[in-house]
């Protein structure tokens, strides 16, 4: 499925996308008080695939589960179970802020397997730009770094970041063949499933507390931070250029930083002025196409008029 979104359109989107993401850190981190993490996460992703499943009634008939079922095999792996069940796994044995500059290492690994696999074009100013927004995480990030740090929370981090970048990936391959909501709906249930029920076995139920912050955290999930949010990140990577819109997704960490300043009352410091310089420039660099003259201005005004797909 090909979708040509306006500049104006796909910017919205991607506001939408960053802003869901962004504050859905603090939100999890107070709803995580209240329940072990695998059954939190298993339950987000499952009852967030079963209500876009409901929304998408009506198109029963693309999901082709013949042809398509090792797409939604393999994007249910990469990213639901192991995107998910790592990122919180990991978090018990590195810092968060440690752990979230390895994970969005994403960006630039989606760039570099998209161009490898995709054909997509990989200029200078893009692997710049894209080695300058790691480098913006990891100084926003970088007051996470104190603290105990064990080789496995290391490991996990990294294979969550290859997940999802592989996840992204495959999801723009074989965007052709499976309707892109399904291709979210069915791996989230799926992958749901999978979390609940390895939470079910290692996790204990009686420690899942229903009360408002933990059930209002558990909506946010399922209603926006997964089947929203994934929704329009595969709707946009589907439309266009994957690195693009894997460039973004380096804002996610200071909406993060705001969002947990303004909520939980977390530090502001000189370090998320500093990595907000070079995530604006990354996103710069990633998306300025080369040429001059009249040519360059119109280029920059299509900057994203070709993105087009999911989607910690």
């Amino acid at each position: 499925m090909s979708t040509n979104l306006t500049r104006t359109t796909t910017l919205l989107l991607i506001a939408f996308l960053v802003i869901v993401w962004g504050i859905s850190w603090p939100i999890y981190k107070i709803a995580l008080a209240y329940s072990p993490p695998l059954l939190f996460a298993g339950m987000r992703t499952l009852f967030g695939g079963l209500l876009l499943a409901v929304f998408l009634l009506s198109r029963l008939d693309r999901i082709r589960w013949k042809m398509n079922w090792p797409a939604y095999a393999i994007s249910s792996l990469f990213n639901v179970v192991l995107f998910y069940g790592l990122q919180t796994v990991g978090l018990l044995y590195v810092p968060a802020g440690l752990f979230s500059v390895i994970v969005y290492l994403q960006p630039v690994l989606v760039g570099l397997m998209a161009w490898m696999w995709l054909g997509e074009r990989m200029t200078a100013l893009k692997v710049i730009g894209l080695v300058i927004g790691f480098l913006g995480v990891a100084t926003v990030s970088a007051g996470g770094f104190a603290g105990h740090v064990a080789i496995i929370g290391i490991v996990l981090a990294l294979i969550t970041a290859v997940s999802w970048a592989i996840g992204t990936v495959y999801i723009k391959k074989v965007s052709g063949q499976a309707d892109a909501l399904w291709l979210v709906a069915i791996p989230s249930i799926l992958g749901g499933i999978m979390l609940t029920a390895a939470g079910s076995v290692t996790e204990s139920w009686h420690s899942v507390v229903w009360n408002a912050p933990y059930v209002s955290g558990l909506a946010y999930g399922i209603v926006l931070g997964i089947s929203a949010s994934w929704a329009v990140y595969f709707t946009l990577v589907n439309a266009g250029d994957a690195s693009k819109v894997a460039s973004y997704t380096f804002l996610v960490p200071l909406i993060a930083v705001f969002s947990g300043t303004l909520f939980l009352h977390e530090p502001f410091t000189m370090n998320l002025v500093a990595g907000l310089v070079l995530i604006g420039l990354s996103i710069y660099l990633v998306n300025r196409r080369q040429g001059t003259g009249r040519q360059a201005a119109s280029d920059s005004l299509r900057l994203l008029s070709r993105i087009h797909i999911f989607h910690k």
